[in-house]
């Protein structure tokens, strides 16, 4: 498929002036990145053909309601969901002037000391981080209310999850934003997921589930999770934009490749002669069993979402955008 047949040509939202200044807000934002990558694949037209609309039909999506517009971003991990951030971030700050801000899902984790209390009282898979379950909900609601407030000097914090520590950061290093925003955007790999039927838990899915679950209490518990606290909190989103993996082989593989990268960074750390004992690295055996956890709601996902979700961006194997779905085209593009 063409690149530039991939978005739907009635869905491009935007003026040839307005994508020319789009675009070229993007590339200077990232200019020194591509440099430094050295990469020559057609960035420019990926800009073009895919993310420069994207963003340009989320900011004809805000321009229909009053108040901020809320963007939840699902995708696996290794799907790319920061980096989908970071792009509409910057066309959407940088190219069309709204205030953008976002966080992610693992940025509401429990402590580790919250998780192990879980895993005591409740089913000692809870000391893993990611399921429903292991996220402060609460915390989640108030954040985006705080958000959507319409103070101009009110501070929101946004809590820092170190996955390198596997635990929370000091209230005294999270994130502060000040006064209200046009769009915000909520990330995570299970953001917008839906219950499954209460049948479908009886049989497991892995290994982990046959030898760690037998009797299922851990994952009826997160289903009931997404029954409850979890479906208010993902009521909030006004729009939905679904990150469709391939596989769960390309889970594996992606999620491999994170942490691979959190190794680099521990590496740094130790040949700057800082302390590592606290770190927390995976080897690969741990990452299978770690995205074990992950493996029934990400296959339920990828069957229900991708007709639920407002736009999905299909991935091939090699992490490209294959194909694109709107589910509700805008009517006025």
């Amino acid at each position: 498929m063409s690149l530039l047949t991939r978005w739907p040509r009635n869905q491009l939202c935007l003026s040839e002036e307005e994508r020319r200044h789009a675009v070229q807000a993007v590339e200077q934002a990232f200019a020194a990145t591509l440099e430094s990558l050295k990469v020559d694949i057609g960035l420019k037209e990926l800009f073009e053909a895919i993310y420069v609309p994207l963003a340009a039909w989320i900011l004809a999506r805000q321009r229909q309601q009053q108040g901020p517009l809320v963007l939840g971003i699902n995708g696996a991990q290794g799907a790319g969901k920061s980096t989908l951030f970071n792009l509409l971030e910057v066309i959407l700050g940088e190219g069309f002037g709204l205030r953008v801000v976002g966080f992610s899902i693992d940025d509401l984790y429990k402590t580790r000391a919250d998780r192990e209390a879980m895993a005591e009282a409740i089913h000692p898979l809870f000391v893993t981080r990611g399921v429903p379950g292991t996220h402060d909900v609460q915390l989640g609601m108030d954040i985006l209310d705080s958000l959507c407030a319409d103070d101009p000097e009110r501070i929101t914090k946004i809590p820092v999850f170190d996955k390198s520590i596997d635990d929370r950061c000091p209230d005294f290093v999270w994130q502060e934003w000040v006064g209200g925003a046009d769009l915000i955007v909520f990330e995570g790999w299970c953001v917008g997921a839906p219950p499954q039927p209460d049948d479908s838990l009886a049989e497991p899915v892995n290994s982990l589930e046959r030898d760690e679950d037998p009797d299922g209490i851990w994952r009826r518990y997160v289903n009931e999770q997404l029954k409850g606290p979890y479906r208010e909190l993902f009521s909030r989103l006004d729009v939905l934009l679904m990150l469709c993996v391939p596989s769960m082989d390309a889970v594996y593989e992606w999620r491999s490749l994170q942490e691979k990268k959190l190794a680099e960074r521990v590496q740094y750390i130790y040949d700057t002669q800082q302390p590592t004992d606290h770190l927390r690295i995976m080897n690969e055996h741990e990452i299978k069993r770690f995205i074990q956890h992950y493996e029934r709601l990400t296959c339920a996902m990828l069957q229900q979402l991708p007709d639920q979700a407002d736009v999905t961006l299909f991935l091939n194997e090699n992490h490209k955008v294959a194909d694109i779905r709107i589910l509700k085209p805008l009517r006025d593009c």
